[in-house]
C-alpha cells in the first residue's frame, strides 16, 4: 500500500496565488464598506466626524446605540423612492440598448479576418485612453442647443430650430450608451470569438438557414458572454454620478447625485452611507442571481457527462 505525499511547494504555489486577491479585496472592498455600514447607523451631529459614536463607554457600561433614520427616510421618503428606482430604469434601458448596438458589433468582430478583428478591437478600445471626463465634456459640444449636431441637422435643413437634448434625460442615455458599450462588447467578443465553428456548419448541413443557426447555436452559446457584458454595463450605470451631472438635467433623479448631494453639500454622512448600503444590496441581487444560474448551469453539464 501506498501513501500518497502532497507536493507541498504546488500547495504553497497555490496559497500564494489566492491569497494577494484576497488581501486586495479585504482591504480595498470589504474594510471601506464596513466603515461606510457603521457610519450608516450613526446620527448626524456636527463636528468631526460628522456623525455619532456606535459604542460608548461610560461608568464601567457598554452603551450601543443603532440610529435607523437613515434607513427608515429611504423607505418613506418618496423622494428617494423614486431616485432608486429611476436609476434602475435608466441603468436598464441603458443595458438594453448595449445589447441591441453591441451584438451585432461583437459578432462582426468575432467573424473578421485576424487583421481586420485587431483593428476593430483597437477602435472599441481606444476610448479608455481618453478620460471619461473629456468624453463627456464633448458630448456637451455636441448636444448642446448651439453645439456640433444641432448645427448640422439646421444646416441641412432637417429641422428650424434646436432639438431641447442636452440637461434631459435622452443626452443621459446617450452619454451612458457611449461609455459603457465597450464593457458589453469585449467580454461578448471574447465569447464569440471562442465558439466552434464546426457546431454552425452541422447545423448547415442538417438543413437550418443562417438565421436558424443563429438563434439555436450562436445565441444560446454566447448567452454567458451577454450575460457577463449586460452586468458590467447595469451595475455601474446604477451608481453613475459624472454623466447624469453633466448631461442630466434638474430633474435626472440618480442615486450617485443623490450620494453626492448628501455627502457634500448637505453633509449629512450617515444619510449618504445608508443610500449606499442599500445600492450596494441592490447590485448585489442580480450579482447573486447570474452566479446561482451559473452554477446550475455547470451542474446540468456536469450531470449530463456523467450520465
Amino acid at each position: 500500500m501506498k501513501l500518497s505525499i502532497p507536493n507541498r511547494p504546488i500547495a504553497w504555489r497555490r496559497i500564494l496565488t489566492i491569497v494577494p486577491p484576497f488581501v486586495w479585496l479585504v482591504v480595498f472592498l470589504l474594510l471601506p464598506f464596513l466603515l461606510v455600514l457603521k457610519i450608516s447607523f450613526a446620527d448626524l451631529q456636527f463636528g468631526v466626524p460628522p456623525y455619532t459614536a456606535l459604542a460608548e463607554f461610560r461608568d464601567q457600561t457598554l452603551s450601543l446605540v443603532l440610529n435607523l433614520r437613515g434607513y427608515a427616510l429611504l423607505f418613506t421618503d418618496s423622494l428617494y423612492v423614486a431616485t432608486y428606482l429611476h436609476s434602475v430604469k435608466m441603468a436598464a434601458i441603458t443595458t438594453i440598448f448595449c445589447i441591441l448596438i453591441g451584438y451585432p458589433m461583437a459578432y462582426y468582430i468575432a467573424r473578421s479576418e485576424p487583421a481586420t478583428r485587431n483593428l476593430l478591437l483597437i477602435g472599441v478600445i481606444l476610448p479608455f485612453w481618453t478620460s471619461l471626463l473629456l468624453r463627456v465634456y464633448a458630448w456637451i459640444g455636441i448636444l448642446r442647443n448651439d453645439g456640433l449636431l444641432n448645427n448640422l441637422l439646421m444646416g441641412l435643413g432637417f429641422i428650424d430650430q434646436p432639438l431641447e437634448i442636452y440637461r434631459t434625460d435622452l443626452a443621459v442615455y446617450i452619454g451612458l450608451i457611449y461609455a459603457y458599450l465597450p464593457f458589453f462588447i469585449l467580454p461578448l467578443y471574447a465569447n464569440l470569438v471562442k465558439l466552434d465553428g464546426r457546431l454552425l456548419e452541422a447545423a448547415y448541413d442538417l438543413g437550418a438557414r443562417p438565421w436558424q443557426a443563429f438563434v439555436s447555436v450562436t445565441l444560446p452559446m454566447s448567452m454567458p458572454g451577454v450575460i457577463a457584458g449586460a452586468m458590467l454595463v447595469f451595475i455601474p450605470s446604477v451608481g453613475e454620478f459624472v454623466i447624469p451631472e453633466m448631461l442630466g438635467g434638474a430633474d435626472t433623479l440618480m442615486i450617485g447625485r443623490v450620494m453626492w448631494t448628501e455627502f457634500f453639500n448637505n453633509s449629512d454622512w450617515p444619510m449618504a452611507s445608508a443610500v449606499t448600503c442599500v445600492m450596494v444590496l441592490l447590485l448585489l441581487i442580480p450579482l447573486v442571481l447570474f452566479q446561482y444560474g451559473q452554477t446550475r448551469q455547470l451542474e446540468m453539464r456536469g450531470g449530463r457527462r456523467n450520465g
